[in-house]
C-alpha cells in the first residue's frame, strides 16, 4: 500500500470518527434527561438496600416519590429516624415523629410446647407445606411451621429458627417486611420496637382444641382483657390482641394469663 492509500484510510477513519462524535454530541443534547437534584440527593441519603419495605420499587423509586412529594421523608424503614432527618433537610421540611418498627412472629410453639399429628419428611420450605395434610405436621394449624421461609427472605439476618419456631432479633430487624410477605400462616407483623408485651399466639381454635395443640396457646379466656387497667386488650375469635397505643406496660396481662401466651417483648 502506498502513502496515498494510507493517508486516505486515515482520513476516512478520522472523518467517520468525527461524524460519530458530532452525532453523539447532538443526540446527548436533544435527548438529555433532566435530573432532579433533590431526587439525586435523597437517593444518596437512602441506605441502598433496595428491600422494598417502603412500598416502592427500591431506593430509586422511593427517592423519586419523595422528591415529588408523593411519599413522606421518613418512609424508609431501614434508614429509620436518622435517614428521615437527613432527607427532611434536603427537602426543606420537618421530619415529623417516627416510630421504630420491628417484625414479630406471633407464635412461641416450639418443639417442646407443641404436639404433632405425623412426621413430615420433605422439602423444608414453609410455603410448600400448604400442599401437605393440615398445612403441616403440627396439631395447631395456626402455628409457625419452622422451616425458615422467612429466614431465607430476610436480607439482614434478623430471623432464626430456634427449636422449631422463628424468632426475630429486634435489634437486627429493619422492618423491611420481606418476612411478612413469605409467611404462609400470616404470623409475622410489624410492631413498635418499644412494645412491652405481646400476644405470642395466633390460634383461633376454641379452648379445648387450642390446649391440645400447644401448651402456651391463647384460649380466649378474656382474663387479660378483664384485668387490663388501660382497656388495651380485645379478644376476638378466641384470641387476644394488645393495642400498643393504649398499652402502658404494666404487665398485669402477663400475670393473669393462665397459658403464658402473653410475653415480654425482648
Amino acid at each position: 500500500m502506498n502513502m496515498t492509500g494510507i493517508l486516505f484510510a486515515v482520513a476516512v477513519v478520522g472523518g467517520v470518527g468525527l461524524f460519530i462524535g458530532l452525532f453523539l454530541g447532538i443526540a446527548a443534547i436533544v435527548f438529555k434527561v433532566e435530573v432532579d437534584e433533590k431526587e439525586e440527593a435523597v437517593l444518596a441519603a437512602l441506605p441502598g438496600n433496595n428491600c422494598g419495605g417502603c412500598g416502592f420499587p427500591g431506593c430509586s423509586g422511593l427517592a423519586a416519590a419523595i422528591a415529588k412529594g408523593e411519599a413522606p421523608v421518613n418512609a424508609c424503614p431501614v434508614g429509620g429516624e436518622s435517614v428521615g432527618k437527613k432527607i427532611a433537610e434536603i427537602m426543606g421540611v420537618e421530619a415529623g415523629d417516627s416510630v421504630k418498627m420491628v417484625a414479630f412472629v406471633q407464635c412461641q410453639g416450639d418443639c417442646d410446647k407443641t404436639t404433632v399429628d405425623y412426621e413430615y419428611h420433605g422439602i423444608e420450605d414453609c410455603q410448600m407445606l400448604s400442599f401437605v395434610p393440615n398445612g403441616g405436621a403440627k396439631t395447631c394449624n395456626y402455628g409457625c411451621l419452622g422451616y425458615g421461609s422467612c429466614v431465607k427472605a430476610c436480607p439482614f439476618d434478623a430471623i432464626h429458627i430456634e427449636n422449631g419456631v422463628a424468632v426475630v432479633d429486634k435489634n437486627a430487624c429493619k422492618a423491611c417486611g420481606k418476612c411478612i410477605a413469605v409467611c404462609p400462616k400470616n404470623l409475622i407483623s410489624l410492631i413498635p420496637y418499644d412494645a412491652k408485651y405481646v400476644v405470642a399466639c395466633a390460634s383461633q381454635d376454641k379452648g379445648p382444641v387450642a390446649m391440645k395443640g400447644c401448651t402456651v396457646s391463647c384460649i380466649g379466656c378474656q382474663l387479660c382483657k378483664k384485668n387490663c387497667p388501660e382497656d388495651a386488650i380485645t379478644v376476638e375469635n378466641f384470641n387476644a390482641t394488645i393495642d400498643q397505643d393504649k398499652c402502658k406496660g404494666c404487665g398485669v396481662c402477663v400475670e393473669k394469663c393462665p397459658r403464658k401466651s402473653i410475653i415480654e417483648h425482648i
